[in-house]
């Protein structure tokens, strides 16, 4: 644990950290990757444009500071990132290349108020807060149902809405290329986890690194997992674009084994007092298909409040499967939102939302910051919403 001296230097730093986080995480980032440029290779650059992705490292940096003393505080926190560390193949020797420049961006951005003493505490500090997340994520990589990336070639691609494909895959297990053993039939996916694709686009300089939702934790026919089209807003997503044009069944592409933490819980699935909610958009959708499926599967009569939002009809993903699926329960409620009808999920229907109530919540960063601002605001607990932003969660506050 780290001293008394130091806690108490860092947690004085906090208002500055405040006032200057995005700041230093801007400086942290581009620094590094000048230095380390194969770095790039893992970092989402949509989420750096955005800058989304200094949002998340200040808000999680900040809250180490607030906590330095009982970082087991943080753990929920802790165990979602290391998830995404874990998917991305991020190892012990990343953690001091990031310590360095963590380090040398603070006092690049704080001048000469970024004392000797501050950037000394701050070291010790970092060491113990890398030190939680390379225990927790050692655990993971024990734990991992194959090693790093492994080749997995498509059986099945279809249109799951107009902007969304749905891939089936299974793993090569030829032997070539140190290609891994991998059993189907032995894996034990959980209804909300996601796979990382690694992909090397013509027309990058860099490796490219995604994650995408898995919408069935079935693998009897293979893992299945759907993409979105990213073309919004006059970005065009470098990942989500070669996956739609370029992979087609009987391809290869490289996969991490399953990641998340966005689950059922499991001591609700059996029960048929407190109802299950979901409420996604656009391709949100995927994860919590999944769960529908894994309940219905295993209790049909609890209550379930399906609510999905999107542009139009050509945008509904998934609907003839999640209405099987709705036909297999016993108490069900629907509820469909096309924005182009002018169908708008506001604060005055979530309010008519029972209380209490399961809720899992997916979809854009916008989409998610409206949702979960207004179940907040309606005094839905924070241990009641579960959530699944596809962005860095650290960068969506709750409560």
């Amino acid at each position: 644990m780290a001293s008394t001296q130091t806690i108490n230097i860092v947690k004085a730093t906090v208002p500055v950290l405040e006032e200057h986080g995005t700041a230093i995480t801007k400086v942290f980032y581009q620094n590094m990757f000048v230095e380390h440029p194969e770095l790039l290779d893992i970092f989402n650059e949509t989420n750096q444009k955005l800058g989304r992705q200094q949002t998340a490292l200040a808000s999680t940096v900040l809250a180490a500071a607030k906590h330095l003393e009982n970082l087991a505080t943080l753990l929920p926190q802790v165990t979602q990132i290391s998830h995404k560390h874990r998917a991305l193949q991020i190892l012990p020797e990343h953690y001091p290349i990031v310590g360095k420049h963590l380090l040398g961006a603070i006092k690049q951005v704080l001048g000469d108020a970024a004392t000797d003493e501050i950037i000394n505490a701050w070291a010790e500090a970092y060491d113990e807060i890398a030190s939680v997340f390379i225990q927790i994520e050692h655990g993971m990589y024990e734990a991992e149902m194959w090693e790093g990336f492994a080749p997995f070639k498509v059986v099945e691609k279809i249109v799951a809405a107009t902007d969304i494909a749905a891939f089936t895959v299974v793993p090569v297990n030829d032997g070539v290329d140190n290609t891994q053993n991998i059993d189907l039939s032995k894996l034990n996916l959980t209804a909300g986890q996601y796979i990382t694709v690694k992909t090397d686009p013509k027309n990058s300089d860099h490796l490219a690194l995604r994650h995408y939702s898995l919408y069935s934790a079935n693998t009897d026919t293979g893992i299945q997992f759907a993409v979105r089209r990213d073309n919004r807003n006059e970005h065009n997503g470098l990942v989500s674009n070669y996956l739609h044009d370029e992979l087609q069944v009987g391809n290869t592409v490289l996969l991490s084994a399953p990641a998340g933490d966005f689950a059922l819980d499991a001591a609700l699935i059996t029960q048929n007092e407190i109802p299950l909610v979901f409420i996604s958009a656009g391709v949100g959708v995927t994860p919590v298909l999944s769960m529908l499926e894994a309940q219905v599967t295993a209790n049909p009569k609890r209550p379930i409040i399906w609510v999905y939002a999107c542009q139009n009809k050509d945008h509904h993903a998934f609907n003839e499967t999640v209405n099987t699926l709705l036909e297999s329960a016993e108490n069900v409620q629907k509820h469909i939102f096309y924005f182009e009808e002018g169908q708008i999920l506001d604060n005055a229907w979530l309010d008519t939302l029972p209380k209490p109530a399961d809720i899992y919540v997916c979809g854009s960063m916008p989409f998610m910051e409206c949702i979960i601002d207004g179940l907040t605001s309606l005094e839905h607990g924070v241990d009641s919403v579960h959530y699944e932003p596809f962005g860095p969660k650290m960068s969506l506050q709750i409560g």
